[in-house]
């Protein structure tokens, strides 16, 4: 690989990084950001790989991810997986002078709050090709467990409780393989299988037992040299069949990076389109599974003051955004209003002279928005 061509990959993994951020943190905190809301008491609903003992308790909550994905490998001699995650670190609020569990906590004008936060992991592996046609590359990794305390001192300097992080010891394995397809274009089908091996301290009887042990958001960054993938929604025809077989677990793979990377797929556990991109009027992660920013951030600033006080305590990253939401001026909300994009051409502006192009009045007569009628009820 060229200089150019390694500037080029590197540029398009900072792309791709982008997006995958937002995986990382998809549904990691709902409106209105608070730990008593009601939705905010089952999270993290995209991309968990629960231990194995858990299937025993839900079946459904699987352990293990597979990527499939076809590459035409031309003078490819290496891939290089980044596999990401989040890590559980369960927060606990002691309450002095006997430090017991508390429900929350409140010295001086900072309230304290049990939580479940998480830490950003990725493990990066790189096999020469010629080692995933002979039999496939299996690479363990674990991350070490941990435990966190701080003192929390009130107004009058006495000690007035502590917050404990705990978080467990996460093991897993990465296992990428690569296998010739039939046919005269020389392709191959690339499987990257991601599998939880955490050993869990603790009978599994519901979600929240498992979730300290799970890998949080998986997803990854395949990428390679000297060869180009193939997109999963939109193949070539001949690659069609190809395509059609490869099977995908809890994962839905598609091309990286800026618009005309080949080099690079990201699979997420949420579906995206080839070449994903975050929108340039987004001042922000709201975190939020579907977000629609103009909404969530006038729905925030008017959130009373104890609910934001509530919110703040909840999580440093809730905090952030409320921060980010107040500061906000009226340019900066108004970007968040009336945006028109063609499907057409992706992301680029596209203000059109007639009518929307999924609706042509003339050639749709049935239609009459201004007397047809729905019966509800």
């Amino acid at each position: 690989m060229t200089q150019r061509d390694a500037a080029a990959l590197e540029h398009a993994l900072d792309h791709a990084r982008q997006v995958a951020d937002a995986i990382l943190y998809e549904g990691y905190l709902l409106y209105p950001y608070r730990a008593s809301a009601q939705k905010n008491q089952e999270r993290f609903q995209f991309g968990v790989l629960m231990p194995p003992g858990y299937a025993e308790v839900d079946p459904a909550e699987p352990a293990a991810s597979q990527t499939e994905c076809i590459l035409e490998p031309k003078a490819a001699t290496e891939l290089t997986v980044r596999v990401r995650f989040l890590q559980l670190r369960r927060r606990t609020v002691l309450a002095a002078p006997g430090f017991a569990e508390a429900g929350s906590l409140r010295v001086g004008d900072t309230e304290y709050t049990p939580w479940d936060e998480a830490a950003e992991h990725e493990h990066e592996v790189t096999a020469p090709l010629g080692d995933l046609l002979a039999g496939g590359a299996e690479v363990p990794f674990s991350v070490p467990g941990g435990l966190d305390e701080a003192d929390l001192a009130g107004p009058d300097g006495q000690l007035a409780g502590r917050l404990v992080r705990r978080w467990q010891t996460l093991s897993g394995v990465i296992r990428l393989t690569a296998e010739r397809l039939p046919g005269p274009y020389g392709a191959l089908r690339v499987r990257l299988r991601l599998a939880n091996r955490s050993e869990v301290a603790w009978p599994l009887t519901r979600r929240a037992d498992g979730l300290p042990f799970a890998l949080v958001a998986a997803h990854s960054l395949i990428s390679v040299r000297g060869g180009r993938f193939l997109s999963m929604t939109d193949p070539p025809e001949w690659a069609a069949p190809a395509v059609r077989d490869c099977v995908n677990t809890g994962t839905w793979p598609v091309l990286g990076g800026p618009a005309g990377c080949t080099e690079l797929i990201l699979s997420s556990p949420v579906i995206l389109y080839d070449h994903p991109e975050i929108a340039a009027e987004s001042a922000g992660q709201l975190y939020d599974s579907t977000e629609i920013d103009e909404i969530l951030t006038l729905r925030t600033l008017a959130l009373s003051d104890d609910e934001k006080a509530e919110a703040r305590a909840t999580d440093p990253r809730a905090a952030a955004l409320l921060d980010r939401v107040e500061s906000m001026d009226a340019q900066t909300i108004a970007r968040l209003h009336g945006t028109l994009r063609s499907p057409r051409d992706g992301l680029a502006e596209s203000p059109p002279d007639g009518p929307a192009p999924w609706w042509d009045p003339d050639a749709d007569a049935a239609v009459s928005p201004d007397t047809d009628s729905v019966t509800i009820g």
